[in-house]
């Protein structure tokens, strides 16, 4: 079941669900915003074949960047990692998924590829695999609120305990 507003806001008052920096504002009828942080991976420039398998390691083809003010502009067909500003930590009975924004959406930017899932006992920031579709240059700015985090039940309770877990860069 997704939870509503009421039951999002019950849970973050009583530490079950910490969302750090937390404005209620943000808090829509059945998701909270969350904002683009300042850090990104880009993709290094390379006609290496990128072998698709469990052991191969993002970290070779991309470089970190940290934007200290301005934007970070994405050309027609480019992806980049980005990462919520927001540390999300949820406990074992909740999960969610991220969903990108419609008004952005409508410009042609994708704001996760496939990887939408947030797994119940997650605890960090939240990586966003952003693309744009458009035919334009897109501009994207730290601190905008790029997408939804939906919350849903998880029962029986499960914990995520991967690699991932606690992560503060993209």
């Amino acid at each position: 079941m997704i939870l509503g507003r009421e039951k999002i806001l019950e849970l973050i008052r009583n530490r079950e669900i910490v969302i750090d920096p937390f404005d209620e504002k943000n808090v829509g009828a059945a998701s909270i915003d969350l904002t683009l942080g300042n850090v990104f991976r880009t993709f290094k420039k390379s006609m290496k074949v990128v072998e698709i398998k469990e052991e191969t390691d993002y970290k070779e083809f991309t470089s970190l960047i940290t934007l200290n003010d301005g934007y970070m502009m994405l050309t027609p067909g480019e992806l980049v990692h980005g990462i919520t500003r927001e540390r999300v930590r949820l406990p074992p009975y909740i999960s969610g998924r991220i969903e990108g924004r419609s008004r952005f959406a409508r410009l042609g930017l994708l704001v996760h590829i496939s990887s939408g899932f947030v797994a119940p006992g997650s605890d960090g920031k939240i990586v966003l695999e952003i693309a744009n579709l458009s035919p334009s240059p897109l501009a994207i700015f730290p601190g905008t609120k790029i997408c939804q985090l939906i919350l849903e039940e998880v029962n029986p309770p499960a914990e995520y305990n991967g690699r991932f877990k606690g992560q503060e860069f993209p």
